[in-house]
């Protein structure tokens, strides 16, 4: 071999290095439930950027004095509010018959809406539905379907994105599912917001982020255990979620956006920490 071939293979070697050897391109956020719940909005902030975190996703807030704290905060502490928690989506679900409950739910999805606009962020969490033994699977796909329909208008003029996420809620029990759920909303302004933790007990994160691929428009990440006789949340690499394969995953599809983790609160040094194991996770690093 030449020394030029040389010098083209050891570039082309240079090109094709595996993804999951970099840091992913992605920002840290933390749960605004997460910081010091006896703490003002302005201290939880401030707490919050100096546990190392780069963003944060803030509650559906109704209150138009405690929004615009939210905004001042975040302003002063330079951590943006990246997405909004939906709040009433668990008590009001979309896919309830009662035509009261579905309008306190449509409500509460355009206050999280305007509240983005306001914060300037990006995107607004909806769990899409609720199945229990009175709304069947079914129902609860065309219900929610047809309300998030409404919404989207709304969300298209405040340029929000309406991301919906699986959860234990008995719904989108597959990646291929989930994927098609999004599909059929032909719009933009609709993706999928993909929490890691929450598949676990049926699936394999890093299928379910392969298969969404460009769906996916946020992350929650979080921790889960099934090597105890109960199985439950933990501490960031303290689970069973394979954080390696998950990187790689994420590294495939070439995900570039903000990942909040999801865990109990804490005090700032627990937070610190949070933040050392959610940094091992995105430099493809052994957590714990």
């Amino acid at each position: 071999m030449d020394r030029r071939a040389f010098l083209q293979l050891a570039a082309a070697a240079a090109v094709i290095r595996p993804a999951s050897a970099a840091r992913l391109p992605i920002r840290k956020a933390v749960e605004f439930s997460m910081l010091p719940k006896e703490a003002t909005i302005g201290e939880r902030f401030r707490t919050a950027k100096e546990a190392g975190f780069e963003q944060i996703e803030c509650p559906t807030t109704p209150d138009a004095k405690e929004a615009d704290e939210m905004k001042a905060a975040s302003e002063k502490y330079g951590l943006r509010i990246h997405s909004v928690m939906n709040m009433d989506h668990w008590k009001f679900p979309l896919s309830s018959p009662d035509p009261e409950v579905v309008s306190k739910s449509l409500k509460g999805i355009e206050t999280s809406l305007h509240n983005a606009h306001l914060w300037g962020a990006d995107t607004v969490l909806v769990v899409p539905a609720v199945v229990n033994p009175s709304i069947g699977y079914a129902q609860a796909y065309e219900r929610s379907h047809a309300q998030i329909s409404k919404v989207l208008p709304l969300a298209e003029e405040l340029k929000v994105i309406i991301a919906v996420e699986e959860v234990w809620n008995k719904f989108l029990l597959s990646p291929i599912e989930f994927a098609k759920y999004v599909d059929e909303f032909h719009s933009p302004w609709l993706r999928a917001y993909f929490d890691v933790g929450n598949v676990v007990l049926y699936g394999y994160p890093q299928d379910w982020i392969r298969t969404l691929g460009k769906r996916i428009v946020k992350l929650h990440i979080k921790d889960f255990s099934f090597r105890q006789r109960e199985a439950k949340w933990v501490a960031l690499g303290e689970g069973d979620i394979d954080w390696k394969a998950i990187h790689q995953a994420l590294a495939d599809i070439g995900y570039q956006g903000t990942a909040t983790v999801e865990l109990d609160g804490g005090d700032a040094a627990y937070l610190g920490e949070v933040n050392r194991r959610f940094e091992k996770i995105l430099q493809g690093e052994k957590v714990a």
